[in-house]
């Protein structure tokens, strides 16, 4: 499926972004010349924009073999011509850099640029350069780093208190896949990501190499990239746009209907806070079906969110499905599994009630007997969502954590297939898949949201927004980059963390307003 435009920017893998630029020259009769001059004067736009003016201040490029070094070498040349005090260290010889790296070098050589070996250079913290920029690797890196390119780049990190590293594409270290470092990299004050960001740059584990993400188009044609699209998207801000108007004769009924079905002895704030998501996202109306004996528990103090008491006991069990089935008829959507538990009678209970003729979220205990009987698995179907977080995604891979983690969006995308329906892998930078192997990451960090409880507000959120016209892929999304939106507002309140999950639903009106 290609995403679409709209709403997501794209992610390619550093393989992905080889192909734009070869097909650009192959397809459109663009040359790799001109790739790199835009290249070169984005990252100087970008560099100014960061710093302010270059004039008189000492900038140092570390120029790596390849294109990445050319595109530190053309740079240079730039900064020469704004009146900065440029110098270049070059990992080759001049004369061995080839094609479009090769026609800069002898141009900066020409135009008397400063130039020296990176063998021969020494950081020194008492003449560390007002800026250093990192052209060493590209994308095109993988394996390990070299011993003497691992000592540079420690060298780099040393200074980084003392001048402003500016990092070409990516840090050199970091996995363009995986933003894993190679076992060091850069640590870079800004990053500029030429065309699109790479895969690995959105991901949570490369945010302290990435530092601030700056993305800047080098003029690879539209055509190039619809006819070569790339599997993976970021959300973008412009998401938002997909939220509908307000009508001015908006009533209740019409603003969707939401039915929250979890809760058990001692469990009754998860589907609350459910309620709340759902609520604080605009749904009209919003209901939580719950065992009988824990109703009243769960009602007091929040007259918002309606309640019905299903049997007498308190957990589900089988026989309380056709009730429950009965009362969320007509809802836009369920969100199954906030404060479920883990009763050995839910299980039977989940049985007889998938599945569900309106769209799902699957969350919690829900995903927990999921993973635990295997016969749920052909009763959910592609109108449903799965929103685990590591742990629960590693039960339902029959994996681990640390597998589930070492590559974000192949485990999310394994969960999609395997299940047949969009599979969200919650975190910093949430990952969420669609079952035909397309996956968004969330460009939203937030520690705010790091509490108990902000899961169940995402469920219910996501609850309101499928219940609305809009796919699954794109109604959680929105729901993940709302919550994500959430969590940042709460930042400016709780510097330090110590919100409540509870401020997370109530902050959700106020995020769409900047």
């Amino acid at each position: 499926m290609l995403l679409d435009a709209r709403y997501f920017d794209p992610l390619p893998t550093p393989a992905e972004i080889a192909a734009w630029d070869a097909a650009s020259v192959a397809e459109c009769g663009m040359s790799f010349l001109a790739l790199m001059e835009n290249a070169s004067r984005e990252a100087m736009h970008a560099l100014v924009a960061e710093v302010g003016d270059v004039r008189g201040k000492s900038v140092l490029l570390l120029a790596g073999p390849g294109n990445n070094g050319g595109d530190a070498i053309a740079l240079a040349r730039h900064l020469d011509g704004l009146g900065a005090r440029v110098t270049l260290a070059l990992a080759r010889p001049r004369a061995r850099y080839k094609g479009a790296a090769g026609f800069n070098a002898r141009l900066a050589a020409k135009l008397d640029l400063p130039m020296l070996p990176l063998a021969r250079l020494r950081l020194d913290r008492s003449e560390a350069p007002d800026i250093l920029v990192d052209g060493l690797l590209g994308t095109g890196f993988s394996g390990q780093l070299r011993p003497e390119l691992a000592a540079v780049v420690e060298a780099v990190n040393s200074l980084r208190d003392r001048s402003f590293i500016f990092a070409l594409d990516i840090p050199s270290g970091l996995s363009g896949i995986t933003g894993r470092p190679s076992p060091v990299a850069v640590t870079a004050q800004a990053t500029v990501a030429f065309e699109a960001a790479k895969t690995g740059l959105a991901e949570a584990c490369a945010a302290p190499y990435v530092g601030k993400l700056l993305v800047r188009e080098i003029g690879i044609p539209r055509a190039v990239k619809e006819t070569h699209p790339c599997r993976a998207g970021r959300i973008a801000p412009r998401i938002l746009d997909a939220l509908e108007p307000l009508s001015p004769t908006l009533h209740k009924g019409g603003a969707g209907r939401v039915v929250v079905v979890g809760g058990s002895r001692g469990l009754t704030g998860a589907p609350l806070l459910a309620g709340l998501g759902a609520l604080r996202s605009g749904a009209g109306l919003v209901s939580v079906a719950c065992p009988g004996a824990v109703e009243v528990a769960l009602k007091a103090g929040f007259p918002d969110v309606m309640t019905m008491p299903i049997g007498s006991g308190g957990h589900f069990c089988a026989a309380d499905a056709p009730a429950v089935r009965e009362f969320a008829a007509g809802a836009g959507a369920v969100a199954l599994g906030p404060g479920l538990g883990r009763h050995p009678d839910t299980a039977g209970f989940l049985a007889a009630l998938l599945p569900l003729p309106c769209r799902l979220v699957l969350d919690a205990d829900g995903l927990f007997f999921l993973a635990t009987n295997p016969s749920l698995a052909p009763k959910v179907g592609p109108d449903t969502v799965l929103t685990p977080h590591p742990g629960e995604a590693a039960r339902l891979l029959g994996s681990d954590v640390a597998s589930v983690e070492a590559d974000r969006l192949e485990s999310a995308r394994r969960l999609a297939r395997k299940f047949g329906c969009v599979a969200v892998l919650k975190g910093p930078a949430t990952v969420i898949a669609d079952p035909d192997g397309s996956v968004v990451v969330s460009p939203v960090i937030a520690p705010n949201l790091a509490v108990g409880g902000s899961g169940d507000v995402l469920a219910g959120l996501t609850a309101n927004l499928l219940a609305r016209d809009l796919s699954p892929l794109l109604a959680t999304s929105l729901a993940v980059y709302w919550h994500g939106l959430g969590g940042v507002r709460l930042a400016a309140t709780y510097p330090a963390r110590g919100n409540l999950a509870s401020e997370i639903a109530d902050m959700l009106p106020h995020a769409l307003t900047e």
